[in-house]
């Protein structure tokens, strides 16, 4: 073969090669999958001041009950008959027997503390009697606004007679002291003590509250927060919470032999009885407000930026920085304050 011929075939080969080569690496080049493209940086979480209220509370165990028991004794004579738990008071109304006679309740400040069977006697205790006897339909007389002057007249002495009568007693028109017993407000029977055939002069029965309330004792130094009259609230078994207020603190003297110091004995009652109405006595929680704040700027916590210099700031969405003084903490929340800190303001948050 000429060199010339042959030089020539070899350039076309040589060609060739090349072009497989060229397409080689553009087939390569075409299957690479494409380099991934840098990801965008994290959008910054933001959270928006606003305007409201925070509190601070705290929750305490107390009991729901009848309140304090008055412990009732009787009059010489054996018991023959006793109320039933839960039992009300009513005017008028037997109560329990002594020597098969009817104990009655009658309302008043002051106790028989002696037999009316003369008249023209004088005192509180007449004063009881003919008010009670009034309120059942009786006519005493016109009683006197001083207690101390009330007198056991002749009319008063009928009056009383017709009442045993209807009582389905002797009508003697005297009244010994343990034939009625005098309380201050209705009540109701808590727990019954006696048995039958027991002299009467025992522990007979509790009397308590007819109202339900919620007792417990704090220390003195933890119940600082509470006043009279001032809004808790009923946290009842079933965790409904119940309206209501403080209505007596009495500090208790510290016993001798325990070193807990003094402590403050706290009723507190419903606003709406008909709340707890279903409830005889059970375990509640109390909750107290110990703090509050009304109309104030709030960030949740997780805004707040600690500064190295000291204090607070918050973060603009823009990466600027802006000065906050801060209050009342409560939960999640702060309460904030500053320059250009308004109602709206969007800021960086860290949740």
């Amino acid at each position: 073969m000429p060199p010339k011929i042959h030089g020539m075939r070899r350039t076309i080969i040589g060609a060739a090669v090349l072009v497989v080569v060229i397409i080689a690496v553009v087939l390569v080049v075409r299957a690479r999958p494409p380099e991934p493209s840098a990801a965008p940086p994290p959008a910054v979480k933001t959270t928006t001041v606003r305007k409201g209220d925070l509190t601070n509370t705290r929750t305490v165990q107390a009991q729901l009950g009848f309140g304090a028991a008055r412990l009732v004794k009787g009059a010489a004579g054996t018991v023959t008959k006793l109320p039933a738990t839960g039992q009300a008071t009513e005017l008028g109304k037997e109560l329990y027997r002594v020597d098969d006679q009817p104990v009655v309740v009658f309302f008043g400040a002051t106790p028989l503390f002696r037999a009316l069977d003369t008249p023209g006697i004088k005192g509180s205790d007449v004063a009881v009697v003919m008010d009670n006897l009034a309120a059942l339909g009786y006519s005493v007389g016109t009683r006197p606004k001083d207690v101390t002057k009330a007198e056991f007249t002749p009319r008063v002495v009928e009056a009383l007679k017709k009442w045993q009568k209807a009582l389905g007693v002797e009508q003697t028109g005297t009244l010994a002291p343990g034939r009625v017993l005098v309380l201050d407000r209705p009540m109701r029977v808590g727990a019954v003590k006696a048995q039958l055939g027991e002299p009467a002069t025992e522990e007979l029965f509790e009397l308590t509250p007819t109202t339900r309330l919620v007792t417990l004792q704090l220390p003195v130094t933890e119940a600082g927060v509470l006043k009279a009259d001032l809004p808790v609230t009923i946290v009842r078994p079933d965790n409904r919470p119940v309206p209501a207020k403080v209505t007596s603190l009495t500090q208790l003297a510290a016993p001798a032999e325990n070193g807990s110091g003094p402590k403050v004995d706290i009723v507190v009652t419903p606003d709406n009885p008909a709340d707890v109405a279903d409830l005889d006595t059970a375990p509640v929680r109390l909750t107290v407000t110990t703090e509050s704040r009304t109309g104030v700027l709030t960030v949740p916590l997780a805004a707040l930026v600690a500064l190295k210099e000291g204090g607070y700031a918050v973060q603009l969405p823009s990466g600027g920085l802006k000065a906050v003084q801060t209050g009342l903490y409560s939960q999640d929340k702060v309460e904030i304050s500053g320059d250009g800190v308004v109602d709206g303001l969007e800021v960086v948050t860290a949740q």
